[in-house]
């Protein structure tokens, strides 16, 4: 296992991490006082993570398995800087390979977010990965630390301050970022206060050392793996830091992993993947298809995007009252919803539908479900630790007041959101770690597959990672718009042409000579 530099503290008055945390049999871990700092909620019984095999049984209804889905935890260290201290469990979840004749190994299935839970995307993209690759997989997945089932962090965030609208910083109607850096000070101090430990552990050189330890867990001399979104970063650290240890390594929907940008240029990228990707939907919005549904929105696709940045421009300054009390449609509500509908054409209708509502004076717009409700703390807390823990963002907030201007100038559809200042601008510690520069050492097993149209991980920022990766890697191009290619049958986005290349790969290792592109 790889050692590194021990952990920077969230600040001086804390106390050391040996003291800050300490086991409760059962209970996972509980702060110094008394105040909850991690929990695990995966029934079942433990294993250590020294290459015993993991004991399986039923999973939890929460994560609504999948038939013949299998749920066990993992325990790890919480600083694995020091094995012998602290320990957490993740939640682990195995479909056994269907033909056990023809078993080729383990594929792993990592989600993206960061947040997202991997026992419930094993769950929904199983079966359907089962049967593409005619069962010779075992596939597992595992929640990182601290989503899903696995051991959880909390910030103590005040419940206004977790509407997806608010916890990213969409700016006011008129351009101005105060109340977005006012807000971003207040949840980085409450996770500085509240968070300890287990919040310094979200980062991603630590979910590559879990999933190291799962494989040893698991008794695999090498994975397999389909990594999405922010996943894709995971595993490509993952075939750096451990490149005898990957076998085929599928990474779908990339974005650029250059140390100095990663999760600050994640964000930022959003404004140009917005913008190749609208036109997708002015072109749908505008067909005369939508007629007979009353979904159309203009004559002309051109005509759609004057519509939409229009409403966008009058909620800002007259938002309306909608059915959920105390969350009106704004325009910040607007284009977040926006952004969400870009990432699939399934999404498209509820989006037209909103827009709809909003132009008629007697309708009651009906808010997306992601906008509906405050997310739980724990699940905030994730989402913005992983990114602020990675790496330093830049500190001035009137850095950032000028960055937005110039952004809500040049990509309007997203309003100068992905140019905000974040939490991570008032981070205690700053980066928990040094990131990590990818090369292209190590073997010649990676398949990117990636839609060119993407509206959260651009084509062009793929482009980075494939140009990182050099000849370790071979690139698969969909000529489609949407966020995630592989698997249509599985809900995604893709074409058959990038189906059949992937599956053929984790079939057989056969890859294109060169990278390609699938009409």
């Amino acid at each position: 296992m790889t050692t590194r530099p021990v952990r920077k503290p969230f600040a001086a008055s804390f106390l050391p991490l040996s003291l800050a945390v300490s086991v409760v049999a059962g209970a996972g871990l509980v702060a110094s006082g008394g105040t909850a700092a991690a929990t695990g909620t995966v029934p079942g019984p433990r294993t250590a993570a020294t290459g015993g095999a993991l004991q399986w049984g039923d999973c939890p209804a929460s994560v609504k398995p999948a038939e013949g889905q299998r749920c066990a935890r993992l325990s790890v260290p919480l600083d694995h800087a020091d094995p012998t201290g602290p320990r957490v469990e993740l939640a682990v979840s195995r479909l056994a390979a269907g033909r056990p004749g023809v078993r080729r190994g383990t594929l792993l299935v990592i989600p993206g977010g960061p947040g997202s839970p991997g026992l419930q995307r094993l769950a929904q993209k199983g079966p359907a990965l089962a049967e593409e690759t005619g069962g010779a997989y075992d596939l597992v997945a595992f929640d990182p630390r601290g989503v899903g089932g696995s051991a959880k962090a909390r910030c103590g965030l005040a419940e206004e301050d977790r509407w997806m609208v608010t916890l990213r910083s969409w700016p006011a109607a008129d351009g101005s970022i105060g109340a977005n850096a006012d807000r971003a000070r207040r949840v980085a101090d409450a996770c500085a206060r509240n968070g300890g430990a287990m919040l310094r552990s979200l980062t991603t050189a630590d979910e590559v050392r879990d999933m190291e330890l799962l494989r040893q867990a698991l008794g695999e001399e090498k994975l397999s793996a389909w990594a999405n979104s922010y996943g894709t970063y995971v595993a490509a650290r993952y075939a750096q830091e451990h490149p005898g240890r990957t076998d085929r390594w599928v990474l779908d929907s990339s974005a650029d992993p250059d140390p100095r940008r990663v999760a600050h240029g994640w964000l930022a990228d959003m404004a140009k993947g917005a913008d190749d990707r609208f036109p997708d939907f002015a072109a749908w919005a505008a067909h005369p298809d939508r007629d007979a549904e009353g979904l159309r929105l203009a004559d002309r696709p051109a005509d759609v995007r004057t519509l939409v940045l229009g409403l966008a421009a009058r909620l800002d300054r007259e938002p309306r009252a909608t059915a959920v009390p105390g969350a009106p449609l704004t325009g910040a509500a607007f284009r977040q919803a926006l952004q969400s509908a870009l990432y699939s054409d399934a999404a498209f209708p509820a989006f037209a539908r909103l827009a709809g509502q909003a132009l008629d004076p007697a309708a009651v717009p009906v808010l997306p479900p992601e906008l509906s409700g405050a997310m739980p703390d724990e699940a905030a807390a994730v989402t913005v630790a992983v990114v602020c823990n990675d790496v330093d963002w830049p500190r001035s907030v009137p850095g950032y007041a000028r960055a937005v201007a110039a952004d809500r100038a040049r990509h309007p559809l997203t309003g100068g959101m992905p140019a905000n200042v974040t939490p991570c601008a008032f981070w205690k510690g700053g980066a928990v770690e040094k990131p990590v520069r990818l090369t292209g050492n190590g073997p010649s097993d990676i398949l990117m597959i990636q839609n060119l149209r993407d509206p959260s991980t651009p084509h062009s920022s793929a482009l980075k990672m494939r140009e990182a990766l050099g000849p370790r890697a071979r690139m698969v191009s969909v000529d489609r718009g949407g966020h995630g290619s592989y698997l249509v049958a599985a809900g995604g986005t893709g074409n058959a042409c990038g189906d059949r290349t992937v599956t053929r790969f984790l079939l057989t290792g056969e890859r294109p000579a060169t990278d390609v592109l699938c009409r």
